[in-house]
Order: C-alpha cells, then sequence, then structure tokens
C-alpha cells in the first residue's frame, strides 16, 4: 500500500486530495500543527477522518518534519500548507513569507537528508504571475508577484526548481488557478459572496458590500483540480503544470449571476473603495495546455455551473443546520 503524507490536510484542497487517496487505495497521513477537533470538520463533511491518520507537525520545524517522514517513509508527499490569503498577506507579510518560505525548505531538506525516494508536490498560485502583459499565462510568462502572499509562493516555487535541478528529486509545481468548493474557507470571496448573499434573500443582511468587482479571474472546481496534483505525480519525469479553467470571468459577473440564482435585487450590491487592495490584478487567465497533454487531465465546467453546485450545497446545509 503506498503511503501518502499531506500537509494542509484540514484544508479544502487537503481533504479532496485525502478523500482521492482514499479511494485509490492509499495509506493517508495528514499533517496539522495542531490536533484541534473543529479543524477538521472538511474531513467529517466527506466522512474520510476516520480513514486517514492525523500527526501533529509544525513545518517551521526541521526536525520534527524529519522525524514524521523517517516514520512513514512516504512514496508521496503533498504540500498544501500555507498563509493562502491574499488579503491576509498584505496585513501580515512577514508572518505569511515566512511560513510560505520555510516550510517548504524544511520539506525539501528532510527529503534530501533522509534520501527519501518520496515524489513530491508543492502548492503553487497563479498570483506569482501578478500583472502580465499577454495572456494566457504559461510557464514562460514573467512572474510580477503583487502581494506578500505571491513574494512567497514565488520563492517557493524557485526553490522547488533548484532543488529538482541541483538534487535530481522528484519535485512537481502545481500552479492553480482559483478554484472553489463547499469546502472554501469563508474568507475567500466566492464563498463569502455566497453566504452573504443567501443572508439577504433570508432576511439577516440588507445588502453586500464589494471592493473592485470589474477585474476578471480564472476560476474552477476544486475536486477536479486535486486529481490534477495526484496525476502529476504518477509521471515518471517531473514537470510544472498550470491547472485552470482557461478562461475568466468577471467578479461582478459571478456576484450577478448569484443574485438572479437567489432573486435578489442587484441594487443590493454596494461598492465600497476601502475594500480595494493596495495592488491589484485587472484580468488573468491561464493555458492548461501541458496539463491535458501530459496528464490526461480534462476540464470543461463552466464556472457558472460551478456556482449552481455551490448555491445549492450552501443552501441544503444552511437548512440542515438550523
Amino acid at each position: 500500500m503506498n503511503v501518502a503524507i499531506i500537509t494542509g490536510v484540514s484544508g479544502q484542497d487537503g481533504a479532496y486530495l485525502a478523500q482521492l487517496l482514499v479511494v485509490k487505495g492509499y495509506k493517508v497521513i495528514g499533517l496539522s500543527r495542531g490536533y484541534n477537533n473543529n479543524k477538521f470538520e472538511r474531513l467529517d463533511y466527506l466522512e474520510i477522518r476516520d480513514k486517514i491518520v492525523i500527526e501533529e507537525c509544525d513545518l517551521l520545524d526541521l526536525s520534527g518534519v524529519i522525524n514524521v517522514f523517517k516514520k512513514y517513509l512516504p512514496a508521496e508527499i503533498y504540500n498544501l500548507s500555507a498563509q493562502s490569503s491574499v488579503g491576509i498577506s498584505f496585513d501580515q507579510p512577514i508572518g505569511t513569507i515566512q511560513y510560505n518560505i520555510t516550510s517548504v525548505l524544511n520539506i525539501l531538506e528532510a527529503i534530501r537528508i533522509l534520501d527519501l525516494p518520496a515524489k513530491f508536490y508543492q502548492a503553487s498560485s497563479s498570483e506569482m504571475f501578478g500583472k502580465v502583459r499577454d495572456l494566457p499565462i504559461t510557464l514562460n510568462t514573467p512572474m510580477h508577484p503583487v502581494s506578500p502572499y505571491a513574494i512567497s509562493k514565488a520563492t517557493a516555487y524557485w526553490t522547488c526548481i533548484n532543488y529538482r535541478e541541483s538534487y535530481q528529486m522528484f519535485i512537481c509545481n502545481g500552479i492553480l488557478f482559483n478554484h472553489e468548493s463547499y469546502l472554501r474557507s469563508p474568507n475567500f470571496f466566492i464563498k463569502k459572496v455566497i453566504s452573504e448573499s443567501i443572508k439577504i434573500k433570508q432576511g439577516f443582511s440588507t445588502h453586500l458590500k464589494v471592493g473592485n468587482i470589474d477585474i476578471k479571474r480564472d476560476f474552477g472546481f476544486a475536486p477536479k483540480y486535486v486529481e490534477a496534483m495526484w496525476l502529476s505525480l504518477q509521471r515518471e519525469i517531473p514537470y510544472d503544470y498550470i491547472i485552470c479553467s482557461g478562461t475568466s470571468v468577471s467578479l461582478r459577473s459571478v456576484i450577478e449571476h448569484i443574485f438572479e440564482v437567489l432573486n435578489i435585487d442587484k441594487t443590493k450590491i454596494v461598492e465600497d473603495s476601502t475594500f480595494y487592495r493596495p495592488n491589484e490584478i485587472d484580468d488573468s487567465y491561464g493555458s492548461n495546455q501541458a496539463a491535458r497533454e501530459l496528464l490526461g487531465w480534462h476540464y470543461d465546467v463552466s464556472f457558472y455551473e460551478v456556482l449552481d453546485i455551490l448555491i445549492k450545497e450552501e443552501l441544503t446545509n444552511n437548512k440542515s443546520n438550523k
């Protein structure tokens, strides 16, 4: 039985990836900085918590990482742990950059020191590219990060490439564009808009405050995106992949679609400049050609279809929690 370690297993991607690996017959070890029952509600939601092993491990502690890797000798390691909010990174730049870089370095060093033959997946981000001149974004697109989060992810990305080339380690960077699901953290845009819109629909709120909603983003469905993570480690040769839908939609159109589905008057959308970020990207979408051709990964879901799925799931769980 193959052993896989997932860092950030309590997050959206970690939970869906754990579910996928369990189905494929892996022994899954989930790493967490602390064992708090409330942290694993996503695993409970997917009904897989009793099917994986949870280990406490602080990724900033190299000795702790080495001990866990030595204990389980994993065949595959997926690093999904990060301070992943762009907005929070402006408020906490030092913590974001320190954690997102040092945690990756410690994992790479643990693999190198132990001489593990494990395959390593690093969760990179489309935010690394920042402001670009030409779309779609490819691996050849110059990086111009515009947030502390993006800077940290770009540094981790190049660190992985350096270790791959210097030590012949099997390392893949998965550059994922925005990907959503019901399990998304409440501070992320799509989850927040759907939740607040339902409150308006139910009479618990009067309006939706937003920042710049004329920017465009490439959005996808998280359960499909984690499939590409797994596929990237099944090849014989390591490579870096852009995982995206290949098209962008405006945040305004996303909000208007949600309001239409819930039958909410669009006058309840209130734009507030205080919600604007210090530095913003107008439009961003990528090319998933390599993932399609090399991994056999297929993605043909409209984001408006994804929104319908998320709204339905949010409403269903909203009722059951009352």
